[in-house]
């Protein structure tokens, strides 16, 4: 009897174990996943530093078909901030994070967009922080603006034990940064 109890706890945290491990790589998988999807929609969506739909790259005096000056906007959901001169759209991270429909998770738009939250559910805008980056694509005085480069990084997401932390006291866990980087393309929710 005492060895099949001692057996059986030892059976039982490797089993709750291998549930918890598995359950945590499965929420940092979808969160990568949704981290992908929102690279994606950032590159094809109005930017969440709204001043770069007027940014022309000639406001610094340089000439029609020069290289674009450069320019870094780091924008925040966290705090709704853009710096480097950003104006922060809080419509445009809605449009991240709920896709191009209502803004709650699970609901999606006519043109049927999701957004990173019907991906993963725990994703809301004070996890996002994105870059907006001149890294040499595109001119001066280019129609539609410039071509950054874009970087969305999540962060701020944890993991709670639910088997584990009651058996072994194990503590919530904060998941790394996860970052992905994309080129922008037409930065524009709709067809002008």
């Amino acid at each position: 009897m005492v060895e099949f109890t001692i057996v059986v706890f030892f059976f039982l945290l490797l089993t709750g174990g291998m549930v918890e491990f598995t359950l945590g790589w499965y929420q940092w998988n979808s969160a990568s996943k949704a981290l992908q999807l929102g690279a994606r929609l950032a590159a094809v969506s109005d930017p969440i530093s709204s001043d770069l739909h007027n940014l022309t790259g000639l406001e610094g005096g340089a000439a029609p078909g020069d290289p674009m000056p450069a320019f870094e906007r780091v924008c925040n959901g966290a705090t709704q901030t853009c710096s480097g001169g950003g104006i922060y759209s809080a419509a445009a991270m809605n449009t991240l994070i709920y896709g191009r429909g209502e803004n709650t998770c699970g609901t999606f738009g006519p043109d049927l967009y999701a957004g990173m939250c019907d991906v993963f559910n725990r994703i809301r805008p004070e996890n996002i922080i994105i870059t907006y980056q001149n890294t040499g694509l595109g001119f001066a005085g280019r129609p539609g603006g410039p071509v950054p480069t874009i970087t969305i990084e999540l962060t701020g997401l944890t993991y709670d034990f639910a088997f584990l932390k009651g058996l072994m006291g194990f503590n919530t866990v904060t998941m790394p940064p996860m970052r992905i980087t994309a080129t922008g393309e037409d930065l524009a929710t709709t067809v002008n």
